[in-house]
């Protein structure tokens, strides 16, 4: 094994930088009528930011974080929650963009020791959370960062250097689509798969569309027309968007920050949903580590990722309520998969919906892997 201990250790030196840009930052006039009609709003901004240079506390959030295990393996960064029952059944969380580990943890705590959350103990689980290929203290892979390479990586983490048999893995956006790929290149190792984000078929030929998907394809490309500018950039031009990012704390959390209200169930109002010290150990990690650009790789690469097999494992599904999400048919997953137990659309939580819900999706992953553990017949055949 080469798993080392880790401890997130940013020097005084990065912070007391951070905190003379952030005094010094230059804010743009807003371009439309209303708050956050054309982007992040920039009276947000001005108020988030100064909290961020002279209120908010991050060497208090760093000692809360480095109370949980910290590891380094197989290039990745990750923390590790053992299970309090009598036979915890291994779990790995993976989160999306532009999001983190902290996404997971609410989470974790309630997967890991549900007996303190009023649960059974006999629910409990080994829950390991990775930062993602490219995120935070995570390397990139020597090849392009396509869902297989993700999904590589968190195997061998997994089997090689963690020495679990079997695991099951939830997710979603990049975390879901790297363990749909989890699920395809190791059936026999992964025991389950719960997504928020409904997997997609490689092809929608055979059999034609029917009329609710064609209407949500359609829907959905209409969404991307309003919504898909950060895409599309950090797509063809990550290094120039880049270059500003990592330069500019303000424009960091602006980037970011656009998409925590857009995309979380948040009614407008990020802060009903996140406060504010949570989203600044997010973006104080992000500038700390300089990873706002490897965290865009995924996008870059994206052509070279080839059509995935369809899912044999059995897959649950706990939708996200997002625009992207809305009116996606159940039918599309069935596609793309053959063993689909569970499809649940709560309403509630969106994009980050771990963080938004964290009690729901302990539920709702409860209920789905419960009959799952320790059961050889759930296994697909070679």
């Amino acid at each position: 094994m080469t798993v080392t201990p880790f401890r997130i250790e940013v020097p005084d030196e990065v912070l007391d930088d951070l905190r003379v840009r952030l005094r010094w930052t230059r804010f743009a006039d807003g371009s439309g009528a209303k708050a956050w009609e054309a982007g992040a709003d920039p009276a947000y901004l001005r108020e988030l930011v100064a909290y961020w240079a002279d209120g908010f506390d991050y060497r208090a959030r760093e000692s809360e974080l480095n109370n949980l295990a910290h590891y380094r393996g197989q290039g990745l960064h990750f923390v590790r929650i053992a299970g309090v029952g009598p036979a915890p059944m291994p779990i790995l969380l993976c989160h999306g963009w532009p999001s983190s580990f902290l996404e997971m943890l609410p989470l974790a705590a309630r997967l890991s020791d549900p007996a303190g959350h009023g649960g059974d103990p006999a629910d409990a689980f080994d829950v390991v959370i990775p930062s993602m290929p490219g995120f935070l203290y995570s390397d990139l892979p020597k090849e392009p960062l396509t869902r297989a390479a993700m999904a590589r990586m968190l195997h061998a983490l997994m089997t090689d250097e963690l020495g679990y048999e079997r695991y099951a893995a939830f997710g979603g956006d990049i975390g879901g689509t790297a363990i749909q790929w989890l699920s395809t290149l190791y059936p026999q190792e992964v025991a389950g798969i719960h997504l928020i984000h409904p997997p997609f078929p490689a092809s929608f030929d055979e059999p034609p569309m029917s009329g609710e998907e064609q209407a949500f394809v359609d829907a959905e490309a209409a969404y991307d027309e309003s919504d898909g500018g950060y895409s599309a950039i950090m797509g063809t031009r990550p290094d120039t968007i880049a270059a500003a990012l990592i330069d500019s704390p303000v424009g960091l959390a602006a980037w970011i920050i656009d998409k925590y209200r857009d995309w979380s169930d948040c009614h407008g109002d990020v802060e009903s949903r996140f406060d504010h010290d949570t989203l600044l150990t997010i973006l104080t990690l992000y500038w700390a580590t300089g990873s706002i650009g490897r965290s865009f790789r995924q996008y870059y690469d994206w052509k070279h990722n080839i059509p995935r097999q369809p899912i044999t494992v059995p897959t649950a599904v706990t939708l996200s309520h997002e625009p992207s999400m809305a009116g996606v048919p159940r039918s599309i997953a069935e596609r793309a998969c053959t063993d689909l137990r569970h499809w649940t659309e709560p309403g509630r939580g969106g994009h980050f919906l771990a963080l938004e819900e964290p009690d729901l999706i302990w539920n709702e992953l409860t209920t789905f892997l419960r009959p799952l553990r320790n059961d050889p017949d759930s296994r697909p055949p070679r």
